[in-house]
């Protein structure tokens, strides 16, 4: 008898233990405040990321900002043919040339005369002011959004692959220059696949061009 009183206990103390670190987790939960511009990051995929420092934003890119605790204010925009963008108490703002991060701090400093410490987040959506080129003997020849990050090898998945006649061993990249005249970058599209020279899929800059012969 008094074994069983004795189990009783330990089994009626294990289970308060247990509840209680239960509610004390779903508390913190609860009680953590949301990331600023955590929601837009996800829906960004493709796009830059939060105070992103290197993109630099153009025409026709559309633009996912946040400020925090504030959704009459945030939206998605998409930049003006004469690179701006117009926000409510902010008005016309100069979008085209900078970067994100910049972009949020001209926005930050702009809000201050309403809000005290506004948190901004500016994210580019769809990046439409930056494109390449692809052409030639491929499955899709055309224009194409450039990513951040777009490699030869990119170009030639996001086009549709090499036609069944293409030739591997010779595509190649036009890269105009400022003072009118052209770089070229070879690729080895056969060489690359069996893992060699993988320094030669480079990445596209915009306006580059690649040519599948």
């Amino acid at each position: 008898m008094n074994q069983g009183f004795k189990c009783g206990i330990f089994w009626g103390l294990l289970f308060v233990a247990i509840s209680g670190s239960t509610l004390l987790g779903q508390e913190k939960s609860d009680s953590a405040p949301p990331t600023p511009g955590a929601s837009s990051q996800a829906e960004g995929g493709a796009g830059t990321k939060p105070h992103d420092d290197v993109y630099v934003i153009g025409n026709g890119d559309v633009l996912a900002i946040n400020v925090w605790k504030d959704a009459d204010l945030s939206r998605t925009i998409p930049v003006r043919s004469d690179g701006k963008i117009s926000l409510p108490l902010v008005g016309e703002v100069q979008a085209s040339g900078q970067t994100p991060l910049g972009l949020e701090e001209v926005i930050s400093e702009k809000l201050r005369s309403y809000i005290t410490t506004p948190e901004v987040t500016v994210m580019v959506e769809q990046l439409n002011s930056k494109k390449f080129n692809i052409l030639g003997q491929i499955g899709r020849p055309g224009s194409y959004p450039l990513t951040l990050a777009t490699t030869i090898m990119d170009a030639i998945s996001t086009a549709g692959g090499l036609r069944d006649f293409a030739k591997g061993k010779n595509i190649y990249v036009i890269r105009p220059k400022p003072d009118g005249s052209q770089s070229r970058f070879d690729f080895n599209y056969k060489d690359f696949i069996k893992g060699k020279n993988p320094a030669q899929n480079i990445r596209l800059q915009p306006n580059d061009t690649v040519i599948v012969p």
